[in-house]
This record gives structure tokens, C-alpha cells and sequence, in this order.
């Protein structure tokens, strides 16, 4: 390398003439020079300051520190429509500028279509894709342009790759997790939404809404005189010749120990779902069976619940479980204690009328007072845009 070239000569790069004035030039562009460098940390800090007053601190439902630009204008939402709805409203909806689509079109296209009528952009949004069937594509999302991404906590566990490649392209990403049935995740996950959508307010509102429900719950069942019943619960997506899964510590699972009841699959499956051995149901004797339905597409004999399931189609749906082999001796058989519930309140902030209605079903005792269907039509009315309607929980026998 030539003198020339380097960058700690500029007298040679400025070719300076030799004679009287030379070092003194060259005193006058050292001393600028310092100067100069002197003001860059200033600059740089002047500069990030606007960066660093608009950026908020989240604290998302597995205890993660996120940053993320404030306010945002574009999201991402892969999961708990309804939630973000309730906290964000309609209006929220303005700032999506993606989804994936199949978890609520295509799994539940009956409560998707009445929302479709409430918030003007749902019907054309762009799809990035579903991480249960492996179409969720780091590529898509990042081609939007989001300021942040919301993922379930399942969702953002199995998707390692693509999140690692969202992040890398400078994309926060918010993890929500009401599957889990734990309070404090309900919780951090509604204020982390309502911090980020500008709506703080509401999401406290909510928190504290369902907080108070939770624990009424709890406290009744605490005051009940009976104690640790059995309870057996079934996804009723194939129709009663059909095992489907039973859930370990989770969603379903964990709202029947939550309510002190004894969840005869605990332990008896592997890994946090799958079906449990027709055998052990018979041989634990259940005092409480629930199965779980929906409005699930092409699904023609699955439990039928949801906004557009009268009673009478829900107990049809429901009534073959019943017939199953060995069920006539079983005790919730026997005591008219087998129920339909929607598959969909066991991850929900509404959640908490599934816990009152199964709660109810297990503690007659303390519950006489408690309506849930009531409970679930009053949250409609005021914290959902769209109108309460349907089947949504029932015992088989009137």
C-alpha cells in the first residue's frame, strides 16, 4: 500500500505544499479532523433518539423481552383471531396485513365467514401460510413488510427455521399462548396484544375481567362438598367409532385439573395429546365425559357446536358416543353427565364459561346461580363485534 492510499495521511491525499504553511495546514485539518470525530457519537446519538422514544418494551407470554416500533402499522396475526379481535377491535384490523388463513378459515369457515362480515379487509388477506401442515413461509411474511408477528407458542416452537429467518430480517416476534389453560399466560398475553395494538386499556380491562372469573370459579369450587371427581375428555371430530384425542396437562386437560376434577387420561397418553385406550375409560368410570365439537369443515360426523348448531343437531351429533360399547354402565352415562362443548372455548379469554359450564357439571353444589351460556352471550355483547348465537355447550340429556 502507497502512503497515498492510506486514510491516516490526508496531507498526502491533499497533495500540500511543501514550504512555511505546511504544517501549519496540516495543524488546521488535524485539529478538524478531531473535531469532526468529536461530534459523531453526538450525532449518532441524536439521531437514534426518535428510534429509541418509539420503541416499546414487551414482555410476551413465555417471559421473552421484545422490542418493537411504535406504533405499528403492520401485522401479522397467525392465531387467536378472537382474542386479538376482542382487545384490537375492527379497527385493529386495519393494521393486518397477513394471516394464516387456514386455522380460522379453514378449520372453523363458520365463524370466519361471520367475521368476514364485521371486518372489511379478513375476506382478502394475504395468507403466509399454516404451521400445522408445514405451508408457513418465513419468505411470505417477510415480503410484507410487518413491524411485528404474533405467534401461538406451539406455532412458534415448531417453527424454529422460519422464525429464525423473520428475526434475522429484523422482525419481532410476539409470542401469545392461551393454549397452555395457565392464568398468568391469558394474562401476559392480553396485555402484550393490547400493548403493541395501542390498546391498553382494553386489554386491562379484559385481564382483569377474566381474572375475576377465573378465581370466582376457583373459590366456589373450594367451598363445593365434593371432591376429586373423575372427568374423561374426547376431541369429536371422527364420529363415535372413532378414538379421538384425549389431552395430558394441556388445553382441555388442564381445565379439568384446574377445576380440581381428575383427569383419568393424565399419564395414561403420550405427549401432551392422543388417544386414550377405550379399556381405561371403562375401567375409571368417569363421573363427568365431555366431547369436544365444532364447525369444522368436512367433518360430516363430528360433534356439531358453534354459531350456526341448534341443540337439537348438537345431541344428535352427540348421542352415538353414548351407544359405544360398555358407555351404558358408565357413571356420566348413567347420571346424564355426558356433554358436547365447542372445541374452540379451551383456548380462548372466554374460556373461562367452559370452566363454568364443565365446573357446574362437576360441582352442582356451588354453581346453581351460574349460567354459562348467559356468561358467553354477555362477553359477545361486550367485547366481540359479532352477535352471540348457536349451540356452543349442552348436556346430552335435557
Amino acid at each position: 500500500m502507497s502512503p497515498s492510499d492510506r486514510s491516516d495521511a490526508p496531507h498526502h491525499i491533499l497533495n500540500l505544499p511543501r514550504g512555511p504553511f505546511r504544517l501549519e495546514a496540516i495543524m488546521l485539518i488535524n485539529r478538524r479532523t478531531l473535531l469532526l470525530a468529536a461530534s459523531i457519537p453526538t450525532l449518532s446519538a441524536a439521531c437514534s433518539l426518535p428510534v429509541q422514544a418509539h420503541a416499546l418494551d414487551i414482555t410476551d407470554a413465555i417471559g421473552r423481552q421484545v422490542k418493537v416500533g411504535h406504533p405499528v402499522s403492520r401485522v401479522i396475526v397467525t392465531f387467536n383471531y378472537e382474542e386479538f379481535t376482542a382487545i384490537a377491535g375492527v379497527e385493529g384490523w386495519k393494521k393486518v396485513v397477513g394471516m394464516s388463513r387456514t386455522p380460522w378459515e379453514g378449520w372453523r369457515p363458520a365463524i370466519f365467514s361471520r367475521y368476514a362480515k364485521v371486518i372489511p379487509n379478513l375476506q382478502a388477506m394475504p395468507d403466509v401460510g399454516d404451521i400445522e401442515n408445514n405451508t408457513f413461509s418465513a419468505e411470505k411474511v417477510i415480503a410484507l413488510r410487518p413491524d411485528v408477528v404474533f405467534m401461538a407458542e406451539w406455532g412458534f416452537k415448531a417453527a424454529q427455521t422460519q422464525v429464525e429467518q423473520i428475526t434475522a430480517a429484523g422482525i419481532p416476534i410476539i409470542v401469545i399462548d392461551y393454549n397452555a389453560q395457565v392464568l398468568e399466560r391469558h394474562l401476559a398475553s392480553t396485555r402484550a396484544y393490547g400493548k403493541v395494538m395501542q390498546a391498553e386499556k382494553r386489554a386491562e380491562e379484559l385481564a382483569t375481567f377474566y381474572e375475576q372469573q377465573y378465581r370466582d370459579i376457583l373459590a366456589r369450587i373450594a367451598r363445593s362438598k365434593i371432591k376429586n371427581p373423575k372427568a374423561y375428555v374426547e376431541l369429536g371430530q371422527g364420529g363415535a367409532s372413532a378414538i379421538g384425542n384425549s389431552y395430558n396437562n394441556t388445553m382441555w386437560g388442564k381445565v379439568l385439573t384446574t377445576l380440581g376434577a381428575v383427569n383419568i387420561a393424565t399419564g395414561r397418553i403420550p405427549g401432551a395429546w392422543g388417544p386414550l385406550n377405550p379399556e381405561t375409560v371403562i375401567a375409571e368410570n368417569p363421573d363427568l365425559i365431555l366431547i369436544a365439537g365444532s364447525s369444522w369443515g368436512n367433518r360430516p360426523l363430528a360433534v356439531k357446536t358453534g354459531y350456526d348448531t341448534d341443540a337439537e343437531t348438537t345431541r344428535t351429533s352427540v348421542a352415538p358416543y353414548a351407544a359405544r360399547p360398555g358407555w351404558a354402565e358408565l357413571t356420566a352415562v348413567k347420571t346424564g353427565n355426558i356433554n358436547a362443548i365447542e372445541h374452540g372455548l379451551a383456548r380462548t379469554l372466554f374460556d373461562f364459561t367452559a370452566m363454568q359450564f364443565i365446573a357446574k357439571r362437576l360441582y352442582p353444589d356451588v354453581f346453581e346461580d351460574i349460567d354459562p351460556v348467559q356468561s358467553l352471550r354477555d362477553y359477545h355483547e361486550r367485547f366481540l363485534p359479532v352477535p352471540f348465537a348457536g349451540t356452543w355447550m349442552l348436556p346430552l340429556t335435557p
